[in-house]
């Protein structure tokens, strides 16, 4: 078995027009969710085996915010194939550069990352918490999800199951969507 943790990059800022999208970085909201984050999982106590990541500044920096939280540093093996990915390609990306590794995190962007979950994992297993990725999976959310594959070359669609789902506003309330701004 082998354990998938993707996470969508923490909310960016769009005040200069002028940037290109891989260049946008977090806003201040973002920084928050992803420290918020970051701590939780090492409540959690997750420990990646690999971290993969798109080339995007706001996913540099959810990782960046996501170390602070955490407690430790974070390092992706940046992979150009993720930054704005379809759900076939992160599976490409997963099979081509899963190694040995037993958890892997992967960080990038919707609609891919929404996508893989619910290519992974099959309705009549997903319960509540697939329906909650359906419904939407905001900016700074972790899903983690279970595989029933011995190595990651075999990774297809429907071997998975959701372990949980946690969104930013999960964790604290001043995340949450009535607060945007």
């Amino acid at each position: 078995m082998k354990k998938l943790t993707l996470i969508r990059h923490a909310k960016s800022d769009w005040s200069d027009d002028g940037l290109r999208d891989v260049d946008r970085a977090l806003n201040d909201r973002g920084w928050r969710a992803a420290r918020v984050v970051g701590k939780w999982m090492a409540d959690q106590r997750l420990q990646f085996d690999l971290i993969l990541a798109s080339p995007a500044v706001r996913v540099a920096e959810t990782l960046s915010g996501l170390a602070e939280g955490y407690g430790r540093k974070l390092e992706g093996r940046v992979d150009k194939r993720i930054y704005l990915a379809s759900s076939v390609t992160l599976l490409e990306v997963l099979r081509d550069q899963g190694g040995d590794a037993d958890h892997v995190m992967m960080c990038g962007h919707n609609p891919g990352m929404e996508d893989l979950v619910l290519d992974l994992v099959p309705e009549a297993v997903g319960g509540g918490q697939r329906d909650a990725v359906e419904e939407k999976f905001p900016t700074a959310s972790v899903a983690e999800i279970v595989l029933e594959i011995a190595e990651w070359r075999e990774l297809d669609g429907r071997c998975g199951r959701i372990e949980r789902f946690t969104r930013p506003r999960d964790l604290a309330e001043d995340l949450g969507p009535q607060y945007l701004r």
